[in-house]
Formats: structure tokens, C-alpha cells, sequence
């Protein structure tokens, strides 16, 4: 089948050589010393209730003020952070936490297990609107032995309960600070154990945090970070030109290159493990099983790599990265517009006779977002399937999500920093949890069993499955293996994480 060409697609979408102009030179005022870093960030943080909710490009910001039980190193190997040690039962039923006993909160009060307790027990049997009660809601009791031992016992077998402490709203927040000033309180005067202080908050605006210098661990190189908020990916580009921003993430593909070439600016394109993905509904105009795979069939995912990410994003046929272990080597998901009119025509559908949908996207959350979109939606329209293209803001999504009012796709980068299969297909099928909008019994009876199996070779095997089964049902459609775009002063450097976490704490000028 003959794939779309890079230039062919580009006509498609009108976006000429116009988008690859000269290199032009900025001239900046470096008065910079080691003292403060400005970065320009796509979105607000939800919340400073680090367990509220579960949005991934928040955690760069939330890790600077509150720590988790267990990190990850850039390699995506789990370390050691709040917690000493870790064990868990053959069964998958208990695990046991020793806690550091030299870790202060920004109050100066002592963290102990007791506030690990409050955090992932308390709270949700408190019945805290909180995600970290869906995340944790199989936490039966939390023994509390000594003020650095913590004991959770689990309902049923909890197998990635180790991987989620390192994982999305897996934070330790102070009890008593916290019944002291109420939940309001605290969102309004946020106290953690990082390695930053929030000193400043704009909504939607600004963020300005200072160094910890209590901090247990090692210390930042910088004293004062300052995130400007910046949604969009222009204004992005032009912070980082002017020298208004140090650092900016999420600019343009198209913008790479060009901005590459300026003085003192570096650019990078970074395989992380997120993957471009449409959240797929089995309702709607998706009840049709045909509809789901034809809109599979006639996605040209090379065109798509080659178009907005110079071939540097590849093609997925699973949901899970090559190296992770839900990744199936020698299983491939073709490109097929024939097949896509064929599926389309047994239900009636045709060019001339479309299948209508509802589809989603956000618009500058990650780079070529409503691009892609765009040209996902005209190589549909020439199978037989009208798309309204929709933009969703990105804090909308989630709103939107929790009340299964999502269209019938979306457009998304799923984050998962573990790697772990249950963290890509599991949550993205498992019906009971916010964060699917699969909804059907057909796939989720089997992903909510999957959750309890304790036998690491037996999950494993059985998502390898369960990945195949999963796109061949139109359950899911990957796209591709996202990349994460970023944009420095040269004499600012950082740690480059494969999850693409971008942390200031890492960030040195030379």
C-alpha cells in the first residue's frame, strides 16, 4: 500500500514551506548567573493538592515541592526517596515501607509513616475527592508499627502497587498541617518535603518557587525557579527567542530546526514513553465495530512520523514503547485504506455516504498536536469517514473524561513514566477507573482481572495478548511513540529522563 509522501501531506493540511523559514539570530541580554531559571511551561499545575488529580505534566512541577515513597533515575530504574526500603509479599497482598527518618516538611514539622497513613488511607476513607482514592482504593489499612515503618494491606493483589508509589499523585502530604488549615488551606499554602518551596502562584500565569535549603537530599544548583505559564506553542518559541525564558518545552516541530540554528539556543527531539494515542469510545458512532478498525486501517503512521516529527516518532502498533515489556515485537498493525472502505462499506458507509464522528484533540499541549488532527481527519475523509474536529482544552479533557462526555476520539499523549503494561492498556480499558473511556464489558471484565494477578510472567503475557486482541477489537488505536521537543540556552543544561521528565532541580548553568 502506498504510503502518503511528507510533501503530499503537507499540501494536505496547507502548510507550505512557509513553515520551514530561514534561521534568524536573536540578540539576548545574558545577564545570567546561577540564581534563578525561567521556563516556559504549556499548562497550569490542577491543583497544589498533589493527590487530587492525576495529570501528567504536572508532576515536573509537583516533584520540585513534594516528594513520593520511591523515584525513578533517568533510566526508569525505581530508587529510594522518601523511603529506605521496600518489600512485597509473594502474594501481592501486603508491602512493607521503611521510611528515612531525616526528612522534614517545609514547616519544619518531622515526616513520619504516620503521615504516609494519612495520605494513602485516611484521606481516602475520609472520602476526599481525590484520584489517589481510585489509584488506592483496594488499601484495606496502613499499619503504622513505628514512626518509619509502614505496613499496606491490600484487598485483593496489588502487583504494580510499587511502580504507582513512583507514579502519578503518589505523593506524602502532612497530616497535621493539613487538618490544621483544612484541605482549602492547603491547596491555597501548599507545604511539602522538596526540594523547592512555592513562594508565588499566579493561576494560569506564574509559578515561583525558592530553594529548600533544609532539603534531606541534594541540594539544587538554583536557588529560584520561575515557570511562566505560556499554553501557547508560539508564544513558546517567541519566549525562548527574546531570552524571556531559559528553557521551554512542546514547541513545534516545524520550529525546531530554525530555532536550533539561533545563537546561544539548543534544541533537542527526545523519544520519551509517552504514546500518541486515540482514546477510543465503544459507543456512539464507535458502537460499530467496523466503523473503530476502518478509522485504524487508514491512519498512514509513517506519513504522520515524517510530517511533524522528521521521522524521530515511531510507529506503534500496541499500546506500550519498544523496551517496556507489554511490547510486542513481531506484531504489525498495517496501513490499509482499501481494507477501511471495505469495513465502512459492509455497514453502509462510503465517500460518498460517511460514517460521522465527533473527534478531539488538544492544540499545542504536545508538539503537532491539532496538526495531526487535522491530517488524521482528511486521510478518514477519503475512506468515508466525517470527522468534526474538536479542540478540548487540556484541564477540560479530564472534566470531560470523569463524565464520559468525550467525543468518540481523541487525540492524546498517554503518559507512562513505569512503563509497566497495566499503566498503559490496563488503565486505558479498565471501565471502573476515571481514566478510560472504554466503558464496554468486552476487554474490561478482562483488564479488571488482570489487575489482581500477582505472577509477574503471567501479567506480563497475558497484556502482551491483550495488546493484540485490544487493537484488532478497535478498542485502541496507537499512533505513534511520542517525542518530547525542547528549547534551552545553551549554557543551561539538565538531566534528560526517558519518561521525559524535565526537572529544574537538575538544571546548572555553566
Amino acid at each position: 500500500m502506498e504510503a502518503i509522501s511528507r510533501r503530499d501531506l503537507m499540501k494536505l493540511l496547507g502548510l507550505g514551506a512557509a513553515t520551514a523559514g530561514l534561521a534568524s539570530r536573536a540578540t539576548y541580554a545574558f545577564a545570567i548567573g546561577t540564581e534563578e531559571v525561567k521556563i516556559g511551561w504549556p499548562s497550569d499545575i490542577p491543583t497544589w493538592d498533589p493527590v487530587e488529580r492525576t495529570v501528567p505534566d504536572a508532576q515536573p512541577i509537583f516533584k520540585l515541592v513534594f516528594d513520593q515513597p520511591l523515584d525513578q533515575a533517568p533510566d526508569l530504574k525505581f530508587v529510594p526517596r522518601l523511603v529506605s526500603a521496600w518489600n512485597q509479599s509473594a502474594d501481592g497482598k501486603t508491602l512493607t515501607l521503611d521510611f528515612r527518618d531525616d526528612v522534614s516538611f517545609h514547616d519544619g514539622s518531622k515526616m513520619t509513616s504516620e503521615d504516609f497513613r494519612y495520605t494513602f488511607f485516611e484521606r481516602v476513607k475520609a472520602g476526599h475527592k481525590i484520584d489517589l482514592a481510585a489509584l488506592w482504593g483496594r488499601v484495606t489499612d496502613v499499619e503504622t508499627p513505628t514512626p518509619t515503618r509502614a505496613v499496606m494491606h491490600f484487598s485483593d493483589p496489588f502487583p504494580t502497587a510499587v511502580p504507582w508509589l513512583a507514579f502519578l499523585a503518589s505523593y506524602v502530604v502532612p497530616k497535621a498541617y493539613m487538618e490544621k488549615v483544612g484541605v482549602d488551606g492547603f491547596r491555597n499554602k501548599p507545604v511539602g518535603t522538596g526540594p523547592y518551596k512555592l513562594i508565588e502562584y499566579q493561576l494560569n500565569s506564574r509559578i515561583v518557587l525558592e530553594r529548600n535549603d533544609a532539603y534531606f537530599d541534594d541540594k539544587p544548583a538554583t536557588k529560584r525557579v520561575i515557570f511562566e505559564i505560556i499554553p501557547d506553542a508560539s508564544a513558546r518559541v517567541a519566549a525562548i527567542e527574546s531570552g524571556s525564558v531559559d528553557l521551554t518545552i512542546s514547541i513545534p516541530i516545524r520550529e525546531v530546526e530554525r530555532v536550533g540554528k539561533i545563537e546561544n539556543i539548543a534544541t533537542e527531539i527526545n523519544p520519551i514513553t509517552r504514546i500518541i494515542m486515540l482514546y477510543m469510545r465503544g459507543d456512539l458512532g464507535f458502537k460499530d465495530k467496523n466503523v473503530r478498525l476502518a478509522c485504524h486501517y487508514a491512519i498512514d503512521k509513517e506519513a504522520l512520523s515524517k510530517a511533524f516529527y522528521h521521522g524521530a516518532a515511531i510507529p506503534l502498533s500496541v499500546l506500550a514503547t519498544p523496551g517496556t515489556p507489554g511490547y510486542v515485537d513481531n506484531y504489525k498493525f498495517p496501513y490499509d485504506p482499501e481494507k477501511a472502505k471495505a469495513l465502512l462499506a459492509g455497514s453502509g458507509y462510503s465517500v460518498d455516504k460517511p460514517a460521522k464522528i465527533q473527534f478531539g484533540t488538544h492544540n499545542g499541549q504536545f508538539p503537532g498536536d491539532y496538526d495531526m488532527a487535522r491530517a488524521i481527519a482528511q486521510m478518514w475523509k477519503k475512506v468515508g469517514i466525517d470527522a468534526e474536529l474538536i479542540v478540548i482544552e487540556y484541564a477540560k479533557f479530564f472534566e470531560l473524561n470523569r463524565g464520559a462526555k468525550l467525543p468518540e476520539a481523541m487525540l492524546y499523549s498517554w503518559d507512562n513514566s513505569t512503563g509497566d503494561p497495566e499503566i498503559y492498556i490496563g488503565y486505558v480499558l479498565h471501565p471502573q477507573l476515571p481514566f478510560s473511556a472504554w466503558k464496554e464489558k468486552e476487554l474490561g471484565d478482562e483488564v479488571i482481572g488482570l489487575f489482581n494477578e500477582p505472577n509477574y510472567d503471567k501479567r506480563i503475557a497475558a497484556y502482551k495478548d491483550l495488546n493484540v486482541r485490544a487493537v484488532e477489537y478497535g478498542a485502541v488505536v496507537p499512533i505513534l511513540q511520542s517525542v518530547q521537543t525542547l528549547a534551552r540556552k545553551k549554557s543551561l543544561s539538565y538531566e534528560q529522563y526517558k519518561n521525559g521528565w524535565v526537572l529544574a532541580d537538575t538544571m546548572k548553568w555553566s
